[in-house]
This record gives C-alpha cells, sequence and structure tokens, in this order.
C-alpha cells in the first residue's frame, strides 16, 4: 500500500474528524460525512477534498452524535444519494425529507457495488441528544471487496472486538473534538490496543486535528505523535499511518 491518490484505484481518503471515503470494489462510500466549516461550538481547521466528494454510491453514518450525523452536510452531498444509519436513527433523516434513508444493526451486512458491509459492534452512547433524543446503538463498519477496511466510529475498546479482523486497515478514533476525552472513547495507547485486537496491517488513526472549540487555538498534532509511538510499542507488527485531514491511502488490488 502507498500513499496519494490514486484515481481509477482503490483508496481511501481520510476527510477529517471521523469522515472517512473509501473506493474500491467499484464503489465509493463516505462514513459520517462533516462538511461544515463550523458545527455547534467547533472550527473546522482543514480544509475538504473536493475530489474525495465526488461519485459517491451511499454514506454510511455510525451513530447520531452530531459531529457524526449533521444534516446540513447531508445536503450537500444531496438528498437522495442512499444513507444507512444505525437502526433507531433513520427518523432524524426523514422528518427533513431524504428520500433514501435504510436502517442496519450489528451484525447485519447491506452490499454497495462491490463492497460487502458489515455492521459491527460499538462500544459508545447511543443518543442523538440529552436526555431524551431518539436512541439508537452505534455501530462501526467493516467493508470488503478486495481489501478489508474498518472505519470504527466512535467506541471504546469492547469485549469481541478481535473477532472484526483481521483486517487490512483500521480507521481508529484517538482523540476528540476538546481538551477532555469523555467515556466511549478511546485514547491513542487504547487505540493501538484495539489494532493489536484486530490483527490490522495498517491502522490510520482518526477523530484528531480537525474540529475544535471556538476560541481555544488549534487542535493539537500530539495524539497522532502518541499513537504512532503506541503503535511501535503495542502492535509493532501493524503499521500506523498517519495521514493529514485529506490524505488519502492508496490501496493494492488482490
Amino acid at each position: 500500500m502507498s500513499d496519494g491518490p490514486q484515481a481509477g484505484h482503490d483508496h481511501l481518503t481520510w476527510v477529517g474528524h471521523g469522515t472517512v471515503v473509501v473506493a474500491m470494489g467499484g464503489a465509493r462510500v463516505i462514513v459520517d460525512p462533516v462538511l461544515r466549516p463550523r458545527i455547534l461550538h467547533l472550527k473546522r481547521f482543514h480544509r475538504i477534498p473536493a475530489a474525495a466528494l465526488r461519485g459517491l454510491d451511499a454514506v454510511l453514518i455510525t451513530h447520531q452524535h452530531h459531529d457524526h450525523l449533521d444534516p446540513p452536510s447531508l445536503e450537500r452531498l444531496g438528498k437522495d444519494l442512499p444513507v444507512i444509519v444505525p437502526r433507531g436513527a433513520a427518523g432524524t433523516l426523514r422528518r427533513k425529507r431524504f428520500t433514501r434513508v435504510s436502517e442496519i444493526a450489528e451484525g447485519e451486512r447491506v452490499t454497495i457495488g462491490g463492497i460487502e458491509v458489515l455492521a459491527t459492534p460499538a462500544a459508545h452512547d447511543g443518543k442523538r441528544d440529552q436526555p431524551l433524543g431518539p436512541h439508537a446503538d452505534p455501530i462501526g463498519y467493516r467493508m470488503e471487496a478486495y481489501r478489508s477496511v474498518y472505519v470504527a466510529g466512535d467506541t471504546d475498546l469492547f469485549d469481541g472486538m478481535a473477532a472484526i479482523g483481521p483486517v487490512d486497515v483500521a480507521c481508529l478514533p484517538i482523540f476528540g473534538w476538546g481538551p477532555g476525552l469523555g467515556p466511549g472513547h478511546m485514547d491513542p495507547a487504547r487505540a493501538a490496543e484495539a489494532a493489536r485486537r484486530l490483527k490490522a496491517r495498517i491502522a490510520v488513526p482518526i477523530h484528531w486535528g480537525t474540529l475544535w472549540p471556538i476560541g481555544r487555538g488549534e487542535p493539537p498534532r500530539e495524539p497522532a505523535d502518541a499513537f504512532a509511538a503506541a503503535m511501535a510499542e503495542t502492535a509493532p507488527a501493524c503499521e500506523a499511518r498517519v495521514l493529514q485531514p485529506g490524505g488519502t491511502l492508496a490501496l493494492d488490488g488482490p
């Protein structure tokens, strides 16, 4: 595998924060698109590569939190683009007149072009708005064509994570959008342990370096450096590939 966009070839692009585009098997899907310069009290610090948003076949949503399920960002992609959400979350988008919303639960599968998608467990909060918002159990996605790619969404370590692997590439959250990291998240050390359990060939850290509270400076680089160091200690057989927001990882053919 090699860095750099490969037009016409299988690849993934980390757009920033939790947003990942996976292109393989003749299809292009985007996970958790957050595409605005500002969301709630958070500012985006990196541009969005326009090419990553072209020719999409579907959207996958891991959970309902506003930094992962953002209807204005989905509107930018078009209300007729298929959107797959965790079971219980469809109403949020149907009320806003998105026309092709379907639900999926842990253990269920869907096929998008040449990509087989499996909804995987996640250890995270499932509400849209506390305390009375709609509940939908968070999930991750394991995608497989010639290669296998796991996008974890937001999660902590959980029993059974090893059963998702082995995978060629694991996109793992290592941080958050502010100085504190609440429950249901992994820090760099726990993300390295996740890579070990998954038996990933390559681990790409996500959920860092993109969104940050307005007026609090810029998001730190340290989480990515700490992840690379933790990987060398905990999962030396797995390559840590630190991309910058907007960066692309090319996936080899079969």
